[in-house]
């Protein structure tokens, strides 16, 4: 990964080589995305502009052809990285990723009207069967409020894969920043990434209570919660640098993740909003981004 930066920080011709061949292979615009946004992160926006063009072409050729992911990932990836390369802050990027995933699922809501439709329409096929018992309790009331959650529901969950692939391509680029320009540098500046309470609260009353405000809300609650969960990750991060635990934990932290999802990630939003109260790391008295990584300042 390193050379792959080195490469791309090399020079303009390097970089536009390759944001435009990512951003041209089908799922791997968030590569290019974090490429792109290494530049912005280090050179700044007017010196990126020519290698974001490059990157958008091929993104928008994907949305003419209707897979409006790759510009819409590469848009948000942007947008974050100027956001995090004006402020240092992690935790105004973060909760600018909850407002750009919103514009997501309203731009996929659009795309993916008719495929969102048909599949919402085969899932209430199989709800008697999946739910059993439980479905035949419901009144017809209920049975017609669960039918409408479907689509906002499932257009919900793909804004949020895209907002948490959009953030992943962000630490990437901001990690090589680090490694070329400021080395351990990220590493500090993610493991005392502390979400103040007044971004907590919002986000929990977004991804707790903010359904109940209406159908189309329920998208709230997933995208809300992907900042928790980055922010539960530093937590982990901050407290195995501090008591010294090794990296066997982060192994198995990581593998659990992936084989135990629906369990971890729970626990890491949980943990974040915990520490947002309790602050395990000792942060409160220090400002969470005063250590850039972009090796400027």
């Amino acid at each position: 990964m390193r050379r792959l930066a080195e490469f791309i920080m090399r020079g303009r011709m390097q970089a536009i080589v390759v944001v435009a061949f990512a951003s041209a292979i089908p799922m791997m615009f968030w590569l290019s995305a974090a490429a792109v946004s290494l530049v912005l992160l280090r050179r700044g926006l007017n010196d990126a502009l020519s290698v974001i063009v490059w990157a958008l072409l091929p993104a928008a050729v994907w949305a003419y052809f209707d897979d409006p992911r790759p510009l819409l990932g590469l848009l948000g990836t942007l947008s974050m990285a100027y956001i995090l390369r004006a402020t240092s802050s992690w935790s105004k990027t973060l909760l600018a990723s909850v407002l750009i995933a919103v514009f997501f699922a309203w731009a996929l809501g659009v795309a993916f009207a008719q495929p969102l439709a048909s599949l919402a329409v085969e899932l209430n096929a199989l709800m008697p069967k999946m739910l059993a018992e439980l479905y035949e309790q419901l009144s017809a009331e209920d049975r017609l409020q669960l039918q409408s959650l479907i689509v906002p529901v499932l257009t919900g969950l793909m804004a949020s894969v895209l907002q948490l692939l959009c953030v992943i391509s962000v630490i990437l680029a901001r990690y090589w920043q680090a490694v070329l320009y400021n080395p351990g540098g990220f590493a500090q500046e993610f493991k005392s990434l502390r979400l103040p309470k007044v971004i907590v609260f919002p986000l929990v009353f977004g991804m707790l209570f903010a359904p109940g405000l209406g159908i189309q809300a329920v998208i709230l609650t997933p995208l809300c919660s992907v900042p928790l969960m980055f922010a539960g990750l530093a937590v982990v991060h901050g407290l195995i640098a501090k008591y010294r635990s090794g990296n066997f934990w982060l192994i198995g932290l990581y593998v659990g993740m992936v084989l135990f999802t629906q369990l971890i990630y729970p626990f890491l939003v949980v943990l974040a909003i915990v520490d947002s109260v309790f602050d395990f790391r000792g942060l409160r008295s220090q400002n969470n981004d005063s250590d850039s990584a972009n090796g400027e300042r």
